[in-house]
């Protein structure tokens, strides 16, 4: 028989370990509480790496929060037991985003927490410069409507300069993107426009986006085909040409009183060759003047290769693959301190294009990519 101590004992023990039992039950049923999210818009953000990134960091808080998990819009949550997490940012250009925390407490129990931030990416830099502008052509279908003008009303009443054969035209048949890369596609066929029929077409770009000074990168392949003329090249955005996206909103004088800047041309009947030239009008006298170099080449159809052009308020640089092709200075008497656009384009015939051959059929530019630097 126990003694009346020992019960008494036992029965306190009992009903503490009962107590101490209902306590903890009481603990893991309580869910995080309190819970903060701190998004940390730290200089990164705003000034980011020269790859373009932008890291941003985020804190999360919560009372009896053992981890968290954070979800960047709609990714994968990421486990973090200290609430802390940081995130890298690729996309370029300025966007709203959305950070999720979820606070977890022992027994699984949670709580949740989201916030929309904007930020900054900027685009990397280069050259000891910033890219301005650029088409990376990484879409399918046709060429970017907002970047890009096809220009198709002939220039000169029902034909284009140096007597071009081809009729321009904003088809998807002469113009595309696929595969990463634009094409621009001559080729031979009956087409009408505006009641006059030519034998070819191709297409004729000029960008929506002006520059003064600075660096145009394009990596592309030629085309192959002798009777063509590929070109890379700018006009001041001053002209008063037939067609061009601009119109008379920076002026409206002729050519070639706003500047030409020729970063590539090819002739039809030599493709190991690149041209890189000047023309305008004497500013003081208003006189046509042209410069130009040419270089020899290889491969300039089967690999791709840069053409560039360094232009700055001293000089005009027209590259490939780095190496000079052309540079001359950039004096008082050039109209060289105007805004310019790009245009793209393969011409048929002509003065540079020279004989078609009677079996040409079709011929494809290709163009990897095109970005401008300041």
């Amino acid at each position: 028989m126990k003694s009346p101590v020992i019960a008494c004992l036992l029965l306190f023990f009992l009903l503490g370990c009962s107590e101490d039992k209902d306590n903890k039950d009481e603990l893991l049923d309580v869910p995080p509480s309190n819970l903060t999210l701190d998004v940390r818009l730290d200089g990164a953000s705003i000034n980011p790496h020269g790859d373009g990134s932008g890291i941003v960091s985020f804190l999360a808080t919560a009372t009896n929060a053992v981890s968290f998990d954070f979800k960047v819009n709609d990714g994968e949550a990421v486990r973090s037991n200290s609430g802390n997490f940081s995130y890298t940012f690729t996309k370029q250009g300025t966007h709203t985003h959305k950070i999720t925390a979820i606070a977890y407490a022992e027994n699984e129990l949670f709580d949740s927490i989201s916030k929309e931030f904007i930020i900054r990416v900027a685009p990397p830099s280069k050259y000891g410069m910033t890219q301005v502008w650029a088409d990376e052509f990484d879409y399918d279908g046709p060429v970017n409507p907002a970047k890009w003008h096809h220009q198709i009303v002939p220039i000169i009443g029902n034909s284009w300069a140096n007597n071009e054969v081809q009729h321009y035209t904003d088809r998807t048949d002469n113009s595309y993107v696929s595969d990463g890369s634009l094409k621009i596609v001559a080729q031979k066929e009956q087409y009408q426009f505006r009641g006059k029929t030519k034998s070819y077409t191709s297409a004729r770009l000029n960008s929506k986006y002006i520059f003064k000074y600075g660096r145009v990168d394009i990596r592309a392949k030629l085309p192959t085909e002798a009777g063509t003329w590929p070109a890379f090249w700018t006009l001041g955005a001053n002209i008063n040409e037939t067609g061009n996206y601009f119109g008379n909103t920076y002026g409206s004088v002729g050519w070639p009183a706003c500047g030409e800047i020729d970063i590539m041309e090819q002739r039809g009947d030599d493709k190991n060759t690149l041209i890189g030239h000047l023309h305008w009008g004497d500013t003081q006298t208003g006189e046509y003047k042209n410069t130009g170099e040419t270089k020899p080449v290889q491969n300039v159809s089967n690999q791709f290769n840069i053409y560039s052009l360094v232009w700055t308020a001293t000089s005009i640089k027209v590259l490939f693959n780095d190496e000079i092709v052309l540079d001359t200075p950039n004096t008082s008497d050039m109209p060289y301190d105007n805004p310019h656009y790009l245009l793209l384009n393969i011409a048929m015939g002509g003065k540079l294009g020279g004989a078609i051959p009677a079996n040409f059929s079709q011929s494809v530019m290709e163009i990897d990519y095109l970005r401008i630097y300041q």
